[in-house]
């Protein structure tokens, strides 16, 4: 129980980042995986959806090496040369993932149909220049297991992730891929793509300036957890004010 807690601590936190990241100094870069082990007809095995500050600007799919660049932020990098060794990452990332899943689903899987496997990569970078980055993980929407990369700590906040969490913290090479991906490559393409983005991100997307607008974030059971107007009445929604 005390783990749990403190991973929906921890996880909060980063949460805050994560809306903080829409101020002109802080942002972050998320990369969200969903593997099938057993995809329907023309369905993708892997598929990665990329976002910049909580706004999608690629998707990319795994297996047929397909790469979607979406909306304006996507448009605007999609002439960088870093692009071969970023998908390069991403599939390997993937492959990774399908290899660990027989070890790591759940033993007692009663649920209809097969477990699909999420992955959340996020790095980002502070006002201050701090930096850091985190994983989190879970089977068909429940959030499961996190993994702080600065420091290489496990938390599970949920059973499922029982399984995971001890083959994983036991695997130095799954450990240790993890933290790189996240604390180096991610970091370096959030370095690279903010050349391109720093401006746009100021804005609103239409080149006015952003309001300041008061959200809460609410803990949910999904892995992705939700944003919604500030709520006092809810103790479970955390007041933020972004500008």
């Amino acid at each position: 129980m005390g783990d749990s807690k403190s991973g929906l601590v921890f996880f909060v936190l980063l949460l805050i980042v994560w809306f903080s990241g829409t101020s002109s100094d802080a942002h972050s870069l998320s990369y969200n995986f969903t593997i099938d082990p057993r995809p329907r007809d023309d369905q993708p095995w892997c598929e990665v959806q990329g976002e910049v500050d909580q706004k999608v600007f690629l998707s990319y799919d795994c297996g047929r090496a397909q790469i979607k660049y979406l909306g304006p932020l996507g448009e605007e990098v999609k002439s960088m040369s870093t692009w071969e060794t970023q998908t390069d990452t991403l599939r390997d990332t993937g492959d990774l993932l399908k290899g660990q899943m027989p070890d790591v689903t759940p033993e007692k899987h009663t649920d209809k149909g097969p477990l699909t496997l999420q992955a959340r990569m996020t790095c980002w970078r502070e006002g201050n220049g701090h930096t850091s980055a985190s994983w989190e993980f879970g089977f068909s929407g429940q959030l499961c297991l996190l993994f702080d990369s600065k420091n290489g700590s496990w938390t599970m906040v949920h059973s499922k992730g029982r399984r995971m969490r001890e083959k994983w913290e036991n695997d130095r090479g799954v450990t240790d891929f993890f933290r790189t991906v996240s604390m180096g490559d991610c970091q370096a393409w959030l370095r690279d793509f903010m050349v391109r983005w720093e401006q746009m991100l100021k804005t609103s997307g239409d080149g006015a300036p952003r309001k300041r607008s008061r959200y809460s974030v609410c803990l949910s059971p999904a892995l992705h957890f939700r944003s919604r107007r500030s709520d006092p009445k809810n103790p479970e929604c955390f007041p933020i004010t972004l500008s």
